[in-house]
This record gives structure tokens, sequence and C-alpha cells, in this order.
């Protein structure tokens, strides 16, 4: 008779479980993924290394739905197990994907390691969840499965180790900001989401009767951003007195979120309004006039935890355990793993 397999309880037991354990983390670069991927492998203290998939026509345009056919549903230049390419051997004990372009690989390097290796795939991969032993996807997605974990928040990286670390070490600039300091946050157009002309000046607006209150602005754009809206908002916040990341140097959004003492954060992005809740401070999110049904259901449930409300403005000061979903999927994960390896010695 195989012994019970002990399961993970705390975010300690999970990284004890997967201690010695090494790890690869598959994307695409996008740095979204990659954030995915690395702060779950930071939250278990794996050891790991990224393997940046570059796929070509006409194989990426049928990822990740081939990837049954043995070697057909990849590109062969990175078929894993060559002595070249973005997926040589040595193959790890476990591997973390994400994006659709990177799961076609899992099952490849599923099949190169003879079954061995586990593999992990962060956000729906628009296909079966048998794509890899264990999937997380957020609550809004329709992909379930006894190997798939949801949940309302995303994983990122920003534990509350790295944000005291952050507290302890500010830079330079945060000394001349007034309290309340608020962190602005921009997003931009998605597919689900767009910023029309009106909705581009009513943030602004907003933002300039914030600087007016007296409170000290720190802010950041994201490549979706709208660079006339970027250029607005950087002159509101120069014009105040507050630091605008010019992208250059070191990136300041851990001492954003470590430092900040309320947020402005626009609603298309999910990760951006996540992260900022992980700090228990007020959360306020802009939404453009023509929303998302995903989005508006994500965040009416935050505002139920008292952690997000409507931007117009003005900040408040009331506070709320932080919420933060990344210990869970980590600790869900390393149970999965433990089955996963119980499992191998049992057929041995």
């Amino acid at each position: 008779m195989s012994r019970p397999v002990f399961a993970p309880e705390t975010l300690d037991d999970a990284r004890a479980a997967l201690s010695g354990a090494h790890a690869w983390i598959v994307t695409d670069g996008k740095a979204g993924d990659l954030a995915h991927c690395r702060g779950i492998a930071e939250r278990l203290g794996l050891s790991v290394e990224s393997r940046i998939v570059a796929p070509r026509a006409p194989f990426v345009w049928a990822m990740p739905h081939l990837w049954r056919l043995p070697w057909i549903g990849i590109d062969p230049r990175e078929r894993p197990g060559r002595l070249k390419g973005a997926l040589a051997a040595p193959l790890p004990d476990l591997v973390i994907a994400s994006g659709r372009r990177a799961a076609a690989y899992l099952p490849a390097i599923k099949r190169a390691s003879g079954g061995k290796v586990f593999t992990v795939f962060l956000k729906d991969p628009r296909t079966s969840p048998k794509i890899a032993d264990f999937i997380w996807v957020p609550h809004h997605d329709r992909l379930r499965g006894e190997n798939v974990l949801t949940t309302l928040l995303s994983p990122h990286r920003f534990s509350p180790e790295l944000l005291q670390q952050s507290r302890l070490l500010p830079p330079e600039w945060l000394a001349r900001l007034a309290h309340p300091r608020v962190a602005i946050l921009l997003g931009g157009d998605t597919k689900e989401m767009r910023f029309t002309p009106e909705d581009r000046v009513k943030l602004a607006t907003a933002i300039t009767t914030l600087a007016a209150s007296g409170a000290g602005l720190m802010a950041t754009a994201s490549r979706r951003t709208p660079p006339d809206l970027a250029l607005e908002i950087r002159e509101i916040v120069a014009a105040a007195g507050g630091y605008f990341w010019n992208e250059s140097g070191e990136n300041p959004y851990p001492a954003f979120l470590a430092n900040a003492d309320a947020f402005v954060v626009t609603a298309d992005s999910v990760n951006m309004v996540g992260e900022a809740v992980a700090s228990g401070k007020p959360v306020h999110v802009f939404r453009p006039a023509a929303g998302s049904q995903k989005i508006d259901a994500f965040l009416r449930i935050l505002e139920g935890e008292g952690a997000v409300r409507a931007f117009s403005g003005r900040v408040e000061n009331d506070t709320y355990p932080p919420l933060d979903d990344t210990p869970a999927i980590a600790i869900a994960l390393a149970r999965h793993y433990l089955s996963f390896r119980q499992k191998l010695r049992s057929q041995t």
C-alpha cells in the first residue's frame, strides 16, 4: 500500500515540498506572462531558468490546438531534447508556462522526458485541461477540471517580504512627496476595453483635481497607454511636483506598491488592480465608459471586499486586509506536484 501524499497547508510547507527541485519558466517573452510565472516560482523558492520560445509560421498559427500530435504542434527547431534551441536538455523537474504560444510546448516537454516532468500552465490555455498537469485560471474564465484551480486574483511577484524590503530601501525621489502619496498606474486599450477621447479628458481632469488637493503623486504608464494620455498625465504630475517614471533606470513599480498610501488604477488591467490590492491600501479605479462584463464582475467582488472604489478626483484612507491569491496558487501547485511524484514512484 502506498503512503498517503503529504498535502502542504502553508507556503512554508509548499516550499519544503519543492526544495531542491529545478524549474523552467517557458513563455514567448511577454512581460505579463513572465511575471505570473516568476511570481509563483519565487513564492515557492524554486531554482529557475527562463526559456523563451519563438515559434515561426506556420506553427504559431495553430498553437496550441495541435498539441496532441507529437512534434507537429510546435516549431521543430525548438523541439525539447535537441542540443540547440530554447528547450535544450537537460530537462528540469517541472515547467511553469504562460501564454498561448507556450502552451503547446508543455506536452512536448512531457513526451521528451518520458512523462517525468511536471507541467504547469498559468492562464486559460484555450484548449483542453489535459495540456498540463496543473492549470491556474482566473475565475472569470470558463476552463474547469480536476487539475484546474481558479482564483479571483492573478499570481504576481509582490510578496509581503518584497514590499517590506522596498519600504526599508525607498528611492531618493520618494522623500519629496507629500502624504497622502498616491500611485497612478496607467494602462490602455485592450481587446475588451477602449479609452475614448472623452475618457482621456475625464481621467486627466480627475487627476488634475487630485493634484490640486496636495497629494504626492507618483505615476507610471504601460506600453498600452496612448502616448497623448501619457504625456498629459506626465505634465500634470510634473506641475504638481510629483514623480513620473520616464523608463530610465530601475523600474520603481515595487516602490510604488510598497510606499503608496492609495492607488489610482485604470480598469483595463486586472493584473495591476490585483497587485495594488495586495498592499491593503485604498485602490481607486478609473473605468472607461465602454466597460467589460468580465472586468466589471471582477471589480464588483473587490468592491464588496472594501478594496476598490471608483475614482473621481479624490482618494479615501480606508484600509482592508491585503488580498493576495498567489500563496494559494503556489500551495495548490505543490500538492499536485507531490501527488504526481508519488504516482511516478509507484510505477517504478
